[in-house]
């Protein structure tokens, strides 16, 4: 079990947000005791709390890829039990892949398929990624919900978590 948390703000800098976000991410310690980390971004701030299962050196997250002047973020619970095979799909389109983790291979999903890659995941999800060309936010869980995800709108930031 891991955990994920953050906090979009569109009008507001969020970049010195450190504090915050760390008390954030204090609050679901429990569900991921062996490490934690942070990324920041004018409009956006994730938090995760790692139970470490797959790829040790390479699961690290948030995730972020950069492409041109844009970066994309993410921060990930759970399980894709077709990862290996994703991974190969997504090879044939053209991605390539520094890790064997399963956080990069869903990075990679929505790169590749956008909103529709929650089309493609077999497994137990939750996750925020936050696209930095469209200065949106996606939230996405596994369609039974077995990996929680809660959020909240507040003028004009959304705040979630697990």
């Amino acid at each position: 079990m891991c955990g994920i948390t953050g906090w979009v703000d569109w009008k507001e800098d969020l970049s010195n947000q450190h504090v915050i976000l760390k008390k954030m991410a204090n609050s679901i310690q429990h569900r991921g005791p062996d490490a934690e980390g942070f990324w920041f971004s004018p409009h956006a701030a994730f938090a995760h709390r790692r139970l470490i299962v797959i790829d040790p050196e390479g699961g690290t997250q948030p995730k972020t890829f950069r492409a041109g002047d844009y970066t994309y973020a993410l921060t990930y619970n759970g399980e894709i039990y077709n990862f290996r095979e994703l991974r190969e799909q997504l090879r044939k389109c053209g991605h390539a892949f520094e890790t064997h983790s399963d956080t990069e291979v869903l990075l990679h999903a929505y790169l590749e398929w956008k909103e529709d890659c929650v089309q493609h995941l077999n497994g137990i999800f939750a996750f925020a990624l936050w696209d930095d060309q469209k200065q949106q936010l996606f939230l996405a869980r596994d369609h039974l919900g077995v990996k929680p995800l809660f959020y909240t709108e507040r003028n004009d930031s959304i705040i979630f978590g697990s």
